[in-house]
Order: structure tokens, then C-alpha cells, then sequence
């Protein structure tokens, strides 16, 4: 299916049945795919502000004063939590102690995987690496996940706004049918890869990889701010050129260079994922765009 379509099945999700309410609460989101899930969910409603946009890291991002008056004047706050957007644990208790927060990875039916290790990892294991410690917070990744996710939203957004507590519930479930729809053909499209061995910088794909029954074998780092080492670089280098990695996916904050110099002397494809959509629009249609840019990169890298 193509990234258009899919959009287009998404931007459907922004509509409601009436005139928007003007006892719409003020809605915060933290990044562009909990944004995406919020504002399918509030439909005509209202619409969310986002807090981070572009390619910024959720991890290490810096608080400039217009996003500390964007959390100050919020009455609703959706973030995915602590392990995700660690810079912000302390200014939504500062900044906003009366405003709602909903920690999105905690809700119900969300389903939570391990942080795994750097480096390279035993193809045979069940879980295709060593778990580091800690949750890895890249929930949104799993489309049940983020189906679960709209569904609190929905729950949340109906005790601050009482009124039109029906027509969250409804647009929720308006997104977990698209969504749906969008898994399947995920899983079809997927199907021809699943045991292509590949690598990727950032590791930040465990939950689509979990969800699609994929076969990475490696990643460069676990987070975007650590740069890798020369001996992590030259064991990577060396199982690529070795034949047993088809692909590198790179991501927006790793220079080109590095994508050279670990591909150098090998027949391994390079293409990029990313996890945040850095330059996909922000709105009720991204998160299916997401899903669908990221499905496009794969099969492109790995369909021999």
C-alpha cells in the first residue's frame, strides 16, 4: 500500500461530527507520534499542541521558553514517560502541577519490551540481543501499542472534557480500525523478509521488529547521543563485510561518513529509518505515514 493511501485512510481520523467545543481542554504532546494518536482521537475537537518537532532527540532534547509556556498554559499532557522523554520529568512537575499527565507507555494493554545492548547480537537468541536493563520506550512502534495508547487518550481526554466524551471514544476506535487495516497489510508486505539479517544505527525498532517477527543482528548504539566506539565500528564493519548483515539502516543524527566507513569493501545495502518522522508532517495522519515509511525502507534494503 502506498504512502499516500495510507495517509489518506489516517487523515480521515481528523474529522468529527460537530462544530468543535469551545470547552475543548488545552492539549499538550510530546512528540510527533503521540501527537498523531492525540489529535486522531480529538478529531474536530480541538487540537493538540506538539513539543518537540523536526529531527531533535526525545532523549536529549533542550527546553527552549516557548515549550516551557506551551507545558505552562497545558491543561492535558500526553508524553510517552520518563525513559523516553527523561528532559521532561522535572518541568511538568515544575511547570505544570495542576495540568493532567498521562504517561502514554503505562497504559493499559501496552505491551513493554527490554532495552537491549549494543553491538552485535546472536541471530539464533529469541529476543535477537541481551536485554541492557531498563524498558525500552519506543512503544509507539507496535501498532496494538498504539492502538492501547489512543484508547487511554481517549479515556483521559473524556474526564477533563466530560461533554464530548463519546466522540473520543469513537474517533479511538475510528483509529484502531485504520490502524488495523494498516497491520495487516504491514504484514503482508513484510513477509518476504523476515529472515533477512540487517543492522541499524540507532536501536530503536525492537517493537516493530518484535511485532513483524524481523531478524536484525546488530545496532551501532542504543541511543542517538552515544556515538560508538572504534571497537563497536570495527566489529560491526567486519560482519557486514562478512556477507551477514544485507543491510544498514542509518538514522537523521548519524553523519553519512560513518555509514561509509562501516559499508566499505561490502555488497550491504544502506537506507534510513527513522522513529520520530522527522520530516513527515505532524497531524492525525502521521503515525500511519510512520509505519508505512518505515516498511517502504525495509523491503527497499532487503528484497534481494
Amino acid at each position: 500500500m502506498r504512502l499516500f493511501a495510507i495517509a489518506a485512510l489516517f487523515s480521515v481520523l481528523a474529522a468529527g461530527a460537530n462544530a468543535a467545543a469551545p470547552s475543548a481542554p488545552r492539549v499538550l504532546a510530546s512528540i510527533k507520534p503521540v501527537h498523531s494518536i492525540v489529535a486522531a482521537v480529538m478529531g474536530d475537537i480541538g487540537a493538540p499542541e506538539l513539543l518537540i518537532a523536526g529531527a531533535a532527540s526525545p532523549h536529549s532534547y533542550a527546553l527552549r521558553p516557548s515549550d516551557a509556556q506551551k507545558i505552562a498554559r497545558a491543561d492535558v499532557i500526553f508524553w510517552i514517560g520518563p525513559v523516553m522523554e527523561t528532559f521532561l520529568e522535572t518541568p511538568l512537575k515544575n511547570l505544570a502541577p495542576r495540568a493532567r499527565k498521562i504517561a502514554l507507555m503505562n497504559a493499559a494493554g501496552v505491551t513493554q519490551l527490554q532495552a537491549r545492548t549494543g553491538g552485535l547480537w546472536d541471530p539464533a537468541a529469541d529476543d535477537h540481543g541481551h536485554a541492557e536493563g531498563g524498558v525500552d520506550g519506543h512503544v509507539w512502534l507496535n501498532p496494538a501499542n498504539a492502538i492501547a495508547m489512543a484508547r487511554a487518550a481517549a479515556m483521559a481526554l473524556a474526564t477533563a472534557d466530560g461533554a464530548n466524551a463519546a466522540r473520543y471514544a469513537s474517533n479511538a476506535e475510528a483509529f484502531a480500525a485504520t490502524t488495523r487495516t494498516l497491520d495487516d497489510a504491514t504484514h503482508a508486505r513484510l513477509a518476504a523478509i523476515r529472515d533477512r539479517p540487517y543492522i541499524v544505527f540507532h536501536d530503536a525498532f525492537r517493537y516493530f521488529e518484535s511485532h513483524y517477527g524481523l531478524s536484525p543482528v546488530g545496532a551501532v548504539t542504543v541511543a542517538s547521543e552515544r556515538p560508538p566506539g572504534a571497537r563497536r565500528v570495527a566489529e560491526i564493519r567486519a560482519r557486514i563485510k562478512e556477507g551477514n548483515a544485507l543491510c544498514l539502516f542509518s538514522t537523521p543524527q548519524f553523519p553519512p561518513r560513518l555509514v561509509a566507513t562501516l559499508t566499505e569493501g561490502s555488497s550491504a545495502r544502506t537506507a534510513p529509518l527513522d522513529d520520530v518522522g522527522a520530516d513527515i508532517p505532524a497531524g492525525p495522519a502521521f503515525y500511519g505515514a510512520l509505519l508505512t515509511r518505515i516498511t517502504d525502507s525495509m523491503v527497499a534494503c532487503l528484497v534481494r
